[in-house]
């Protein structure tokens, strides 16, 4: 499970990077796909930070050049390898 929500956090942050396919198009897709990375995020990780996560997440994905940022990705290593040396657990 831990493993197969890297992969999908790879993938859905691909799937945001697309919109630079698309001069002109993309920034219109964001405004459609931002909702959707917040929400993704918080049903991903559920606790509080997957709430702040789908924050920055959404906020990322309205701001013009800003999809570079892959936040799926940096929520799966702070919850996975930061939060968990924070808490001293070894994986």
């Amino acid at each position: 499970m831990k493993y197969g929500k890297l992969v999908l956090s790879i993938i859905l942050d691909l799937v945001g990077m697309g919109s630079y396919l698309y001069p002109g198009i993309g920034e219109g897709a964001d405004l459609i796909w931002a909702p959707l990375a917040g929400f993704l995020i918080t049903r991903m990780y559920p606790d509080r930070s997957g709430k702040i996560g789908g924050l920055i997440g959404f906020v990322e994905e309205l701001i013009p050049g800003m999809d570079v940022i892959p936040t799926f990705t940096l929520m799966w290593i702070y919850t996975y390898v930061y939060k968990r040396k924070e808490i001293g657990e070894v994986s």
